[in-house]
């Protein structure tokens, strides 16, 4: 399994160790407020740790939790995989952060980190990112990974904002 780092961060692939740190983000109403709308329960954090790491047995990658290296925090996670869970789909990119680390600019280094994983070493065509309507502060990091606003489209039976960027557009912003 692929650990990541950044600057600030260490991207470590869902496990059960996790699941401390997942339930204290994913339990946050705040956090979840623009996801599913509520927080999870216990229940659900168990069971979608482990839906992660069958992803992560089956395909090599799915969702990371984001560490944080001056305090061995998790302070949020991100992914990489098909929308939707359906490989007819393009790959998205997702993230969330707990809220006292939001405007710190952690959203924006996950998600290079992770979008450069996902077109360097997966070599993928095309990511695509979705957020609630409402959720324009993840909205704005979509356009600042350089990402173009492609509609509005429903996602998970909810209308989203969609954005996407390809590879060659991805690979021209590096240089």
């Amino acid at each position: 399994m692929t650990v990541l780092h950044s600057a600030r961060l260490r991207f470590e692939p869902v496990t059960d160790a996790h699941y401390d740190g997942m339930r204290l983000l994913n339990g946050d109403p705040e956090v979840m407020r623009y996801i599913s709308g509520q927080a999870e329960t216990p229940e659900e954090t168990r069971a979608v740790i482990a839906r992660v790491k069958a992803r992560w047995e089956t395909i090599g990658y799915s969702w990371w939790n984001f560490i944080e290296h001056d305090t061995g925090e998790l302070v949020g996670a991100g992914c990489i995989q098909h929308l939707a869970q359906d490989p007819a789909n393009p790959h998205e990119i997702g993230w969330r952060l707990r809220p006292d680390r939001w405007g710190r600019g952690y959203a924006i280094e996950a998600a290079e980190r992770m979008a450069r994983f996902a077109f360097d070493e997966l070599e993928v065509p095309l990511l695509c990112a979705i957020c609630d309507t409402g959720n324009l502060r993840s909205a704005r990091i979509m356009e600042k990974l350089g990402m173009r606003f492609r509609g509005e489209e429903v996602w998970h039976g909810r209308p989203t904002l969609a954005y996407e960027i390809g590879r060659a557009a991805w690979q021209a912003r590096q240089a």
